[in-house]
């Protein structure tokens, strides 16, 4: 096989089997274990930010500052593009921001106070897509820069190609099925949060297929993109998930809440791990 071949392969191969997996994990969830998984959820994305993206974007800097004032930007960023889904989805006559009785006494609810009982029918009020839309414009982010780093790892070495192919699909398995929860929270269905992930997914294609060409010209592109990524994972589980885990401050809700964040956490740290030690 031609290097090409490989790097179209292993990036498609990657981020299909990916989605398939997180799939098979998080789709026929019980709707019990859907807010618990919540929490699962914001130790994947806390892990994937702090543990396996933000490191790899300090080794490409001369400058830490530059990593942290991208993703200070990528933190602003994602709150003005929130704002602007609220903007789209509001109504003159039931939204929060023309409605003087509600902007004072309500708040917009996050994904983690959704109930389990309501969760699959339309009668509770969900984040009306907001935090699943900005997962998955970071998710695009990060599956675009997966493909330049499986392109650049061809282009060196195939076996290099290989190892660093199932690297990342061992990542990007807890991480999509992190997604696929907080799409399910966020008001998509089943089927709109898999196509949704399918299509993101897509994106490791993309920046494989471009880096192979243009290569010595996207390099300056991966800084960015892994300090916006990492902005974004950030920005959803500290503003839209870990607030609505308040909602239930019982000593055994937090316990097990605490629990499953650092299972997420450990997943992320044992897969960056085992990758780094082969």
């Amino acid at each position: 096989m031609s290097t090409l071949s490989w790097i179209v392969a292993a990036s498609f191969t990657g981020g299909v089997l990916s989605l398939l997996l997180a799939a098979l994990l998080t789709l026929n969830t019980r709707k019990a274990w859907v807010l618990k998984l919540v929490s699962f959820a914001i130790g994947a994305l806390l892990g994937a930010a702090f543990l396996n993206i933000l490191p790899e974007a300090f080794e490409l800097s001369d400058n830490p500052a530059q990593v942290t004032i991208l993703v200070l930007f990528g933190i602003l960023l994602f709150f003005i593009l929130e704002k602007l889904v609220l903007w789209r989805h509001c109504h003159m006559e039931d939204c929060e921001a023309h409605s003087p009785a509600t902007a004072a006494e309500q708040t917009v609810p996050t994904v983690a106070t959704v109930t389990a009982s309501s969760y699959y029918t339309n009668e509770h009020e969900h984040d009306r897509g907001r935090s699943g839309m900005m997962i998955m414009i970071g998710d695009t982010f990060h599956n675009f820069v997966d493909g330049i780093l499986i392109a650049a790892a061809f282009m060196v070495d195939t076996q290099l190609g290989i190892v660093t192919s199932i690297a990342i699909i061992a990542h990007e398995i807890p991480q999509e099925a992190g997604d696929f929860i907080i799409l399910l929270n966020s008001g998509y269905s089943r089927r709109m949060a898999f196509l949704m992930n399918l299509l993101s997914s897509f994106a490791t294609l993309v920046g494989g297929v471009l880096a192979y060409f243009m290569l010595n010209t996207l390099d300056f592109l991966i800084l960015p993109l892994l300090g916006l990524a990492s902005a974004s994972m950030i920005y959803v589980a500290l503003s839209d998930l870990i607030p609505g885990l308040h909602k239930r401050p019982e000593i055994g809700a937090t316990i097990q809440q605490v629990t499953l964040i650092l299972a997420g956490i450990g997943l992320i740290w044992f897969v960056g791990l085992f990758a780094h030690g082969h």
